[in-house]
């Protein structure tokens, strides 16, 4: 490998961070991180929407490396987990290896085995090796119904809020109760006239529990770092029942469920209402939420819950499925995101093979870091490249461990360019074909995101984080060939 040997991460979030801070930990200090936007935080950055938190414990949700003691409540706000990001770019030393407002449209691999970034300005930058850091919440995904174009009012998706329109005394529609659906429409209550909520199907929702930690607590986590940690273990550890929980079959399952009953029937005045919400799929079939207000909001007398989809946008309203005509005066988009959308940076690899097409064929990869024919690119989080019972954060780092592993491999073996064996990536994800119907996010009576057309579940890793370092553990180059 060469001596300038140089790297280029894609996406500014916890991802690229945490790539960041892997490459200099294991000696490359020769690397970019590109981002469209025009600071760090990647999805924390970009989205604001009102209500928008996390909805996994505050204290897991940091780097291992990092834990924060400053997070004001066991749920941390979208602010606070924005300037917990910034702070550690700065802190891990990656300010100066930030490049802003760049968006990387396309990457092709040369034949001197380097890839050619073009950004959107037609700027090329030339690299031995391609992170790609990019989260799965960008790609905002619209209803595909007729007239959405001719409404005559303000609309707009969950990632693209319009903080300047008033919402006091208005008419509006938010279209969808998944995750930014769930924050949203208490929020918009607040200050709308009327509130109409479509639910084309309903979710899963715990209670959240929301506390805010004391002036006492806060200064034990500042002041004894042990005892953080040890909370910190604590909640991961906790966290790690939720594998049980999307487990078909495990008792754990039918205690959840019994939980978001329970809530429902406290939450929810109405008996038909109640039946509305309550969910006819298993635990986990789609992702599971948490509100302590969405269900208590539906109760009010300014907001109603329409159990149906969007058949059509008119000027003044929308039509529902059943064809009901409702006036509105903003429509808000809560309808999510295209997941694993490979397209958008066009990838051209070996054989001018395009990582989109190859992708739509077969949304595997290896570990979930990489795929063949593709030398030297690698994903922060691809194809069944997360464990459902561990955070992101923990996730992340352990696939741009391997990641740098390899880098570090090639150093040390001066090999400039890998691709995954083609015939270890089919038998690896062979390995896991069986498991997916395990869990009911991968079983065939599952319909959700976490599925593609043709049945195959590419997001979710089927198995517990703790398998899942294992792989990761046995990861080496001697599963790659060189280029």
């Amino acid at each position: 490998m060469k001596s300038d040997f140089n790297v280029a991460v894609i996406g500014a979030g916890p991802a690229g961070i945490a790539a960041g801070h892997e490459l200099i930990a294991q000696g490359f200090d020769n690397f970019t991180i590109f981002d469209k936007s025009d600071a760090a935080g990647g999805t924390w950055h970009i989205h604001s929407y009102p209500g928008l938190d996390c909805d996994l414990w505050a204290h897991p949700y940091t780097f291992s490396y990092r834990p924060n003691a400053d997070w004001g409540s066991n749920f941390a706000s979208r602010s606070e987990i924005e300037a917990y990001l910034q702070s550690c770019a700065t802190e891990f030393g990656l300010d100066s290896h930030f490049r802003f407002n760049t968006n990387i449209v396309s990457a092709h691999f040369s034949p001197d085995k380097t890839w050619l970034l073009t950004d959107q300005d037609g700027e090329q930058h030339r690299f031995n090796a391609v992170i790609n850091a990019m989260g799965n919440q960008h790609t905002a995904v619209y209803p595909d119904v007729e007239g959405i174009e001719s409404f005559a009012g303000d609309s707009w998706h969950s990632t693209f809020w319009k903080h300047d329109v008033d919402l006091t005394g208005k008419k509006v529609v938010v279209v969808g109760s998944a995750a930014a659906g769930v924050q949203i429409v208490p929020q918009v209550a607040k200050l709308a006239g009327q509130l109409t909520v479509l639910q084309r199907t309903p979710n899963w929702i715990m209670r959240r529990n929301r506390k805010p930690y004391s002036p006492f607590v806060l200064a034990i986590f500042k002041y004894c770092p042990p005892l953080l940690r040890l909370y910190r273990a604590s909640l991961s550890l906790l966290a790690g029942v939720v594998l049980e929980g999307v487990t078909l079959g495990h008792q754990r399952m039918q205690q959840f469920e019994d939980r978001v009953h329970k809530f429902i029937a406290e939450s929810i005045n109405d008996p038909e209402l109640r039946k509305a919400v309550t969910p006819n799929s298993r635990y986990g079939c789609k992702r599971g939420l948490m509100s302590d207000e969405f269900y208590p909001t539906l109760n009010l007398e300014h907001v109603e819950l329409v159990a149906e989809g969007l058949k059509s946008v008119r000027p003044h309203g929308i039509t529902t499925s059943s064809g009901r005509e409702i006036e509105a005066d903003i429509i808000i988009y809560c309808t999510g995101y295209r997941i694993l959308d490979f397209d958008r940076i066009a990838v051209t690899g070996l054989q001018q093979k395009h990582l989109d097409e190859e992708m739509e064929k077969a949304p595997m990869a290896y570990k979930g870091i990489t795929v063949p024919s593709f030398p030297n690119f690698f994903f922060a989080a691809g194809p069944n490249g997360l464990a459902i019972n561990a955070s992101y954060f923990t996730n992340i780092e352990v696939n741009v461990g391997s990641i740098v592993n390899l880098l570090t491999q090639m150093r040390e073996l001066s090999v400039d360019a890998i691709t995954v064996k083609p015939e270890i990536n089919t038998a690896y994800n062979e390995s896991l074909a069986d498991d997916y119907a395990k869990y009911s996010w991968g079983h065939s009576s599952c319909n959700s995101y976490y599925r593609n057309e043709a049945g195959h579940a590419p997001f979710l890793f089927p198995g517990g984080i703790k398998r899942y370092k294992q792989l990761h553990a046995a990861c080496s180059i001697k599963d790659f060939e060189e280029v």
